[in-house]
């Protein structure tokens, strides 16, 4: 697709907000979007990721002091109409008396664009979403996949400067939101266009995100890339928040690290009482004559693609460990268990 718009730098300064009741739903944030770079807010609800996003649209506006940059442009007192953003909700917000491709072409006609030229584009968005079958059903008669797909096209159809996205595939049963997650992901990269997209839902932030950043309490507990918040979290908040992770204490002495379950090996300073914490995916099974850990069998549950064993004896918490091994684990059963160093991580 040609997609004429010129992706543009979103830079937030000390954008915080506090509304009328007095109630802070976000704290001084300060964040640059590069030019064409998808970034995922990411967190619990009532962390601020909405707020953030609403302030980025101009449907907020920043406590005073705050500054919201599109490019050079200083659009802080512009409201949403000014600012050229498409928006894709939750809910769709499509118009339930217009078929798909009046739904498509409603903000081309705002900007009152030549008939002909506004056919050409409807048709154009009726492809890329490979919905042209669609385009004279009401919304009524179309699947949560489909009015999403409508959304999108209406959002993109008037060449935005910022796409924005809040929550979009929330509403949709989980193979559904697979599947058009990926479209998704496939379409900003064809598009090369400024996105910003919200969501509680980790595996969405690492599916979409250039960047993630995770929010909490109104502030932002860290940001950066999807390997980076998963393998090098930079506090409990996020360790926990994203995916499953492992907490074992021991003691750090000579290159090895002592832990109630056996014995690991240690990149890092003798520290002496330490905690380090790892991923389901880095323990490996292994027989017990070669193994680091010892634990028993609490549960395990096949998943498929892999199978999810909780065992104890490991260390004060149940540990949590992910295989591909096509067997079962009988409940009270020894497994024995080694760990990369590199996958050992700690926090400061």
């Amino acid at each position: 697709m040609n997609q004429s718009t010129q992706s543009i730098d979103i830079r937030l300064i000390e954008c915080a907000k506090t509304f009328s009741d007095g109630t802070r739903a976000l704290e001084p944030l300060t964040l640059q979007i590069e030019a064409g770079e998808t970034v995922v807010l990411l967190g619990p609800s009532g962390c601020g990721k909405t707020t953030t996003l609403r302030i980025i649209a101009g449907l907020e506006s920043p406590d005073p002091g705050g500054q919201v940059l599109f490019g050079q442009d200083d659009v802080t007192n512009q409201p949403i109409e000014r600012r050229n953003v498409g928006m894709v909700f939750q809910s769709y917000a499509l118009f339930p008396n217009m078929s798909v491709e009046q739904n498509i072409a409603y903000g081309l006609t705002v900007r009152k664009m030549a008939n002909d030229e506004k056919a050409r584009r409807v048709a154009e968005m009726l492809d890329m979403m490979q919905i042209t079958e669609l385009a004279g059903r009401r919304i009524d008669q179309l699947s949560g996949g489909q009015r999403q797909r409508v959304a999108l096209a209406r959002a993109i159809a008037v060449r935005p400067r910022v796409l924005l996205l809040d929550e979009p595939l929330t509403a949709l049963d989980a193979l559904l939101r697979e599947r058009l997650r990926v479209e998704i992901d496939q379409l900003l990269r064809e598009l090369g266009i400024t996105a910003v997209y919200v969501t509680h839902d980790q595996n969405e932030a690492m599916a979409l995100g250039d960047r993630i950043v995770v929010m909490d309490k109104g502030m932002v507990a860290q940001t950066g890339t999807p390997q980076d918040i998963y393998y090098k979290p930079s506090n409990a908040f996020v360790a926990d928040f994203i995916g499953t992770i492992n907490r074992l204490r021991g003691t750090a002495n000579k290159g090895m690290l002592q832990t109630a379950g056996g014995k690991l090996p240690w990149s890092g300073p003798d520290a002496g009482d330490i905690e380090v914490l790892f991923r389901p995916e880095d323990a490996t099974i292994v027989a017990l004559d070669a193994a680091e850990l010892r634990g028993h069998v609490v549960a395990s549950y096949f998943l498929g693609d892999r199978t999810k064993v909780l065992l104890d004896g490991i260390g004060e918490q149940t540990v949590v460990v992910e295989t591909a091994d096509r067997r079962q684990f009988a409940k009270g059963a020894e497994i024995g268990l080694i760990i990369k160093p590199d996958a050992l991580m700690t926090l400061e």
